[in-house]
């Protein structure tokens, strides 16, 4: 009974804040009489939305499309970057001084770049969206398979286990909340590099209708997309969070 009231509490709270903002932001538009190419007002937004919602909803499939290839990317080469880093003194030595010198560069000085490289088609904005939300993975996982606890790990010496056996059976369930923390911000990174991507190269998506609208001064129409691009990446990172309530589950047995 406890749970379900937190749980109640939990899908509330955030509802009620969204629907009190709401309310203010109207009431501030109109009382204010601010124009609506400054400010739109809700009311304004949302009819936008549903006027403009079929060809919204083509722009957030091309995003989401991407978004979703490169956070596969991301995670994928997050978790066998962090893997291989655990399993060498020698290559965490090597490669931790580039991780550190990439994470120090603003990501988005590079998006151009990927544009002369590979064009101004999918593969670049995905790319970017990838390299974007790659390291939250890698970062996290690593830590959390550094960090297993060194008594399971001698209990599995002692019982002649393989590496391979104590890496997925021992140091994987261990590192599954770090690992899960790295990807619940991934998600959300990939669909920003999208984005941002979609800002320098895109003829469509998300980004692309943002930047459309601000062009011809629809700012409802601008605060429509983004919206849209919001709901994008609470399902994606909704979708995380609820794996890893499975996965965790299933580990433990």
């Amino acid at each position: 009974m406890k749970a379900m009231s937190e749980r109640s509490l939990s899908l509330v709270l955030p509802l009620a804040s969204a629907a009190a903002i709401a309310v203010a932001w109207q009431l501030a538009v109109q009382l204010g009489e601010i124009p609506e190419v400054i400010l739109p007002a809700p009311s304004s937004i949302t009819e936008n939305l549903l006027r403009s919602l079929p060809s919204l909803l083509h722009q957030a499939s091309v995003t989401g499309r991407e978004a979703l290839a490169a956070f596969a990317l991301a995670v994928a080469a997050g978790f066998l970057g962090a893997a291989a880093i655990s399993s060498s003194k020698i290559l965490r030595e090597i490669v931790y001084p580039a991780i550190v010198t990439l994470q120090l560069i603003p990501k988005v000085a590079l998006a151009p770049l990927f544009v002369v490289f590979l064009g101004i088609d999918h593969e670049a904005r995905i790319t970017f969206a990838a390299l974007l939300s790659f390291f939250p993975v890698l970062i996290s996982t690593a830590v959390g398979l550094a960090n297993t606890d060194l008594s399971a790990l001698w209990l599995c010496q002692s019982l002649g286990a393989s590496t391979w056996r104590t890496f997925w059976s021992v140091r994987v369930p261990f590192a599954l909340p770090h690992f899960f923390s790295g990807v619940r911000i991934s998600s959300t990174m990939a669909v920003t590099g999208v984005v941002i991507a979609e800002f320098i190269s895109a003829r469509e998506g998300l980004g692309f209708a943002i930047l459309a609208a601000g062009a011809r001064s629809q700012t409802a129409g601008a605060f429509a997309a983004i919206a849209l691009l919001c709901v994008l990446g609470l399902a994606l990172y909704g979708a995380v969070a609820g794996l890893e309530r499975l996965a965790i589950r299933w580990y433990r047995g």
